[in-house]
Formats: C-alpha cells, sequence, structure tokens
C-alpha cells in the first residue's frame, strides 16, 4: 500500500513538472509514427528558434532532418533545465529524459524526439555520449550557481556548449580531433558571449556566471549586480571579458576553411552573430545590467544577406 501511494505522488509530481513546460513536450504513452517523429522536430525546429530556421537555408536538403532532429534534442533538454522553476523536478524531468536517450540507443523510445533521432544516430554514428553530456551541464545548472574561477566556467562550456559543435560535425562527416577544438573555441565563445548578455536574466535565475575571481579583481560585489549598478568597475569587468571572448571567436574562425562551403557558412554565420553580440555591449559602453544588449533586425539582416551572399558566389 505505502509503495503504491509513494509511486502515485511521484507520477503527480512527474505530472506537475511537466505541466510547467509546453503541453507537446511531454512523453507520450505510445510511441509516433517515424514519420509523425520528424514532423514533430521539423516543427519545433523552425519555431522556437529564428537562427535556426535561418540556418537550415543553407544545409543541403539531405542534412536538414538530421538538424532538425538534434536542434530539437538540444531545445528540450535546455528548456527541462531552465524552465521546470524548480530545481528538484528538472532533475527528474532531466533523469527521464536520458531515460528515453537509452532507450534510443538500446530499445524502442516514445518520445517524438527520440523517435526521429534514433535513425540519426545509426546513420551517423553519433556516440550517446554527446548527448549526454548536455544533461551534465543542465544538471549541473540545478546545484552549480557561482563559479570562483574561469576555468571552472570553462569546465561548464565544455558540457553545456562543446557538445552541439560536435554533434553538428557529426552530421557533416568530421570525426578528428583538431576540427573538434576549433568547434570548442567557437561553441565556448558563443557560450560565453550568451553569459555576458544575460548578467541580470541569470541573475534573476540565481545563477552568476561571472568568475568570482574577476569580481574579486575588477572589485565588483555581488550586492552591485542585484542593484543593477552599471559601476565603472563593473563596466571595466565587463570591458575584459568581452576581449576575452573575442580572443576565443578568432582561435575558432580557421574551422571555416577546414569544413564544406555550406557548414562554413553557417559556422561564420553564427560565430559573427556572437560577435554582434559583443560589438552591441561596447555600444552600450558595457553597462548591461538592466538593460540587455540586442542585435538589431537591420544587422541580423545584414548577417544573413553575407551569407547569402557567400553561398551564391
Amino acid at each position: 500500500m505505502g509503495s503504491t501511494m509513494a509511486n502515485r505522488n511521484a507520477a503527480t509530481a512527474s505530472a506537475e513538472a511537466w505541466g510547467a513546460l509546453p503541453r507537446e513536450y511531454a512523453i507520450p504513452d505510445t510511441a509516433p509514427s517515424v514519420a509523425q517523429a520528424q514532423e514533430y522536430c521539423r516543427r519545433l525546429a523552425t519555431t522556437h528558434y529564428e537562427n535556426f530556421s535561418v540556418a537550415t537555408w543553407f544545409l543541403p536538403k539531405a542534412l536538414r532532418q538530421p538538424f532538425c532532429n538534434v536542434y530539437a534534442y538540444c531545445r528540450i533538454s535546455d528548456d527541462l533545465g531552465d524552465e521546470v522553476g524548480d530545481a528538484l523536478q528538472s532533475l527528474q524531468l532531466l533523469d527521464q529524459w536520458e531515460t528515453e536517450l537509452n532507450a534510443c540507443y538500446n530499445a524502442h523510445p516514445r518520445h517524438p524526439v527520440f523517435v526521429a533521432l534514433a535513425d540519426t544516430v545509426r546513420r551517423f554514428e553519433i556516440p550517446k555520449q554527446e548527448f549526454a553530456d548536455l544533461l551534465t551541464a543542465f544538471r549541473q545548472d540545478q546545484a552549480v550557481t557561482r563559479y570562483e574561477t574561469f576555468s571552472d566556467l570553462l569546465g561548464y562550456c565544455r558540457h553545456s556548449a562543446n557538445p552541439v559543435g560536435h554533434l553538428v560535425l557529426y552530421l557533416c562527416g568530421y570525426r578528428d580531433a583538431e576540427r573538434r577544438q576549433l568547434s570548442d573555441y567557437t561553441c565556448t565563445a558563443l557560450q560565453l558571449a550568451n553569459f555576458w548578455q544575460d548578467v541580470s536574466l541569470d541573475y534573476g535565475k540565481g545563477r552568476v556566471y561571472l568568475p568570482r575571481e574577476d569580481l574579486r579583481r575588477f572589485g565588483v560585489r555581488e550586492e552591485q549586480i542585484s542593484a543593477g549598478q552599471n559601476t565603472p568597475a563593473f563596466r571595466e569587468m565587463m570591458r575584459f571579458e568581452v576581449a576575452r571572448t573575442r580572443e576565443w571567436f578568432a582561435q575558432g574562425l580557421p574551422l571555416t576553411g577546414k569544413v564544406s562551403r555550406e557548414l562554413a557558412i553557417d559556422i561564420e554565420l553564427f560565430s559573427r552573430g556572437g560577435m554582434e553580440i559583443l560589438n552591441a555591449i561596447e555600444r552600450q559602453d558595457y553597462a548591461v545590467l538592466g538593460h540587455r544588449p540586442a542585435i538589431s533586425k537591420t544587422r541580423k539582416l545584414a548577417l544573413v544577406a553575407r551569407a547569402a551572399l557567400g553561398k551564391i558566389l
């Protein structure tokens, strides 16, 4: 009786946790067909993130569905860690999500993302660890909200950002260490740029990604971040972070000369988009607290036009 009641309580808690997310995220009782699962991933990819839709314009048609499948996995995984609003519930859902990931590789998954992904991982021989590493980062977000050193922050990026680049390389047929390293520079730089763009937003979620060693070095107190005080010391610290992130982007740019033209266009598009975030931070004199730097529509269109011109030429 006690065991039955515990199971019911667990099921109720799980349902409540899924209820904090879009209804279509929940794991269904029965698996959809492969065609239905692929349509699910295409719909999720093209309606949730405009930059992804733009990027797929430059992909060979044969790769668009696999990219949608991988994107759908990354999108929902990220939301399980970031949008539930309760750390324990997030951990519970991430565990269920990983069970589906295991089923994708070993048995018969029920969630449309993994039904669609099953063929992709077989076809492109993608190791499960690349997907699992992302879940490690999202679990870490539930327990670790501060980073002592920049090296510690890079350790987080190795799980939260770099696997995405590895997955893209697998889809495009690249498995060598040199390209992986260059991809890691770019993916880490993109993650860092997002951190510096979202200092206030992340603080509202209880997280500070600015390394504590940098706060101490520049004489910035966390209370000033909480109060939204863009002091000269804070802005000088942000100048330092932006400059360091530009160096990471520069280290990754040679990757564009070592991949196919279509992938090079995508890499350049996302890299320049990340650097535009840094430019936006610079334009507002590094005062990011209370005023999130954003890329204007005009600049976004210019980036896309440049990428399209590169494809035509």
